[in-house]
């Protein structure tokens, strides 16, 4: 379980604050007490659960390009964090083939800019404890294996955006070994690791090309769903599943110093990675409503057929493992996302969704 008590005043920098995951992320913090910083671009996508939540209200917000080194550097330091979670990219696979230039200095030189700026503040006499670099699944070279992947396989991605997380992987553990080597952890007092989740679903969530954000566009607006690869198989889980272990592992960054400074995987069980068309029919099941779906071939971009994880080291380290089973992560999305609909106080859904994950009072089986 999570030390909820841990994260109270405690110093928090987010980047990627107003995207989806950053968004749930802030709100978790917030209403743990913690004094949270983001720097991120506007949301791209209207609605937000950034400004559906008015997340501006609880927490410090930067609006920035990670790209732009010296404003990110300047609201790192403002912020005097004690722990960093850098979760701001360019996270499409789709609009990485379009835009393949912007992904690698997004996702690649974001990520050498946030940790430079962390590796100045540590300099001007910060006491920056722990860095989270949060990347993804796909950094994995995936031959498609039945088998999950172990976080010693080795890096890879076939796609610009798979392979530029492999690279601010590569980033990540360059900047370990030469500025904050934990040989030399007492000279710096810095851990840093990585964080590898799976397809993190959950309300609030519109962004394009992705599955569940356009099952939801085609629900709400009462159209039939489209998917282009029924048979693709997926980690599919919550957004509280990896953002829990992500807490999780940055108390074990700051309380127990370098021993958790490498990466880690954040995945379901292999029970829960299921192909595309089961998803869309248990999301139509649920719904309601007469919803349907139907099979196209939209585009001939490459897109792995099969991807796991291997969740074994996160469970036995740190004490972390997944809580919600497949069905009840999709419930979650669609009991959001009706409550959206009918005008609710989304900000409310999700700190309950969050107390009924924490198991502070009944979690409702569909």
């Amino acid at each position: 379980m999570m030390d909820s008590a841990f994260w109270k005043d405690k110093r928090v920098f987010v980047t990627g604050h107003t995207g989806f995951k950053g968004s749930w992320l802030c709100l978790w913090l917030s209403s743990l007490g913690a004094k949270v910083t983001g720097y991120a671009l506007e949301p791209d996508v209207n609605p937000s659960l950034y400004h559906l939540c008015n997340l501006d209200e609880l927490i410090t917000s930067h609006i920035g390009d990670i790209r732009d080194e010296d404003k990110l550097r300047e609201a790192l330091l403002q912020a005097d964090p004690e722990i960093v979670i850098h979760m701001a990219a360019q996270p499409l696979v789709r609009e990485a083939y379009y835009h393949p230039v912007k992904t690698y200095q997004t996702n690649v030189m974001g990520t050498v800019n946030l940790l430079e700026a962390v590796r100045v503040a540590v300099q001007n006499g910060k006491e920056i404890k722990a860095v989270i670099n949060v990347t993804t699944d796909k950094c994995y070279e995936n031959n498609n294996w039945v088998w999950s992947y172990r976080e010693s396989d080795r890096l890879g991605g076939y796609d610009p955006y798979s392979n530029s997380k492999a690279c601010s992987e590569l980033v990540t553990s360059s900047y370990r070994n030469s500025f904050f080597n934990p040989e030399n952890f007492e000279s710096h007092g810095v851990c840093i690791a990585s964080a590898r989740a799976g397809n993190v679903i959950g309300g609030g969530d519109w962004s394009l090309h992705r599955l569940i954000p356009d099952c939801i566009k085609a629900l709400l607006n009462h159209d039939e769903i489209i998917i282009r690869n029924p048979n693709s198989t997926r980690p599919w889980q919550h957004v509280l599943e990896p953002l829990s272990g992500y807490l999780m592992l940055a108390q074990k960054l700051y309380e127990a110093g370098p021993d958790y400074g490498e990466s880690w995987n954040f995945g379901p069980d292999d029970i829960d990675a299921k192909p595309v068309e089961w998803v869309v029919k248990k999301m139509c099941s649920l719904w309601g409503e007469d919803a349907g779906y139907k099979v196209e071939n939209l585009s001939n971009l490459h897109e792995d057929h099969f991807l796991k994880l291997d969740n074994s080291k996160a469970r036995v380290e740190l004490g972390w493992q997944p809580r919600w089973d497949i069905e009840q992560r999709i419930a979650k999305v669609v009991e959001w996302t009706k409550a959206y609909r009918e005008n609710q106080d989304v900000l409310k859904v999700c700190l309950n969704q969050i107390d009924e994950f924490n198991g502070l009072h009944e979690v409702i089986t569909p």
